[in-house]
């Protein structure tokens, strides 16, 4: 536990460059304070110590704004940035080295007592106000841009924006501090595609104006 903690808290140096003293990041982080609390909960949920799990879960939600279910599964090294409105349901399962920005949901679509909500990948990198819902699979390494609403599968290394979430890179490129953070600079395909339209409208044009000087 003690192992997996000190671990948790270089993830946070690691992702944050604001991040200065082990003092600041245990004192300051609520993302952190909440993988902490999940942790623990997630223990007793496995010891079959339900409510005392959802009691610590609460109050850990209480405390940080982040709202994890005892049940998630969570890989080592994951980091929430800022943290507020994180929202992680019960069957969702989580990587290694996964990246999630405030607002975040992993949400269900069913109520039925089966798998549920998502499963992300090593690597992946979530955008500030992403939804993705139902019982999904984001590949390894794939990135998931702001404000995106993902309701199917993303492949491995994917790009995935808009609403629904679409793909419009295949392959991500550039990597930093072992994920794909650079998710402000994702592509917008609804500018891309006006773009495409207005390129098209101005040759149009242009034809139509030759064929009238002719």
């Amino acid at each position: 536990m003690f192992k997996r903690i000190r671990e948790d808290i270089k993830t946070v140096f690691r992702e944050d460059p604001a991040a200065r003293s082990t003092l600041e990041v245990l004192l300051c982080y609520p993302g952190l304070h909440a993988i902490l609390v999940h942790r623990v909960s997630h223990w007793f949920w496995n010891k079959e110590l339900n409510t005392l799990a959802r009691v610590l879960s609460h109050w850990g939600r209480f405390f940080t704004g982040v709202e994890i279910h005892p049940g998630a599964k969570i890989g080592r090294r994951f980091f929430i940035d800022h943290g507020m409105g994180v929202v992680i349901g019960e069957t969702a399962e989580i990587g290694n080295d996964v990246l999630v920005y405030q607002g975040v949901v992993l949400g269900g679509v069913s109520h039925e007592k089966v798998k549920r909500h998502p499963t992300i990948g090593n690597k992946v990198v979530i955008g500030a106000g992403a939804i993705l819902l139902g019982p999904i699979d984001v590949g390894a390494g794939a990135r998931v841009g702001a404000g995106s609403v993902v309701v199917s599968d993303v492949p491995d290394g994917a790009t995935v924006v808009g609403v629904p979430g679409r793909v419009v890179l295949p392959k991500a490129t550039k990597k930093v501090s072992g994920v794909e953070l650079d998710h402000n600079k994702l592509p917008d395909p609804v500018i891309e595609v006006l773009h495409r339209l207005e390129k098209r409208i101005e040759e149009l044009e242009t034809k139509c104006r030759e064929k009238c000087e002719s």
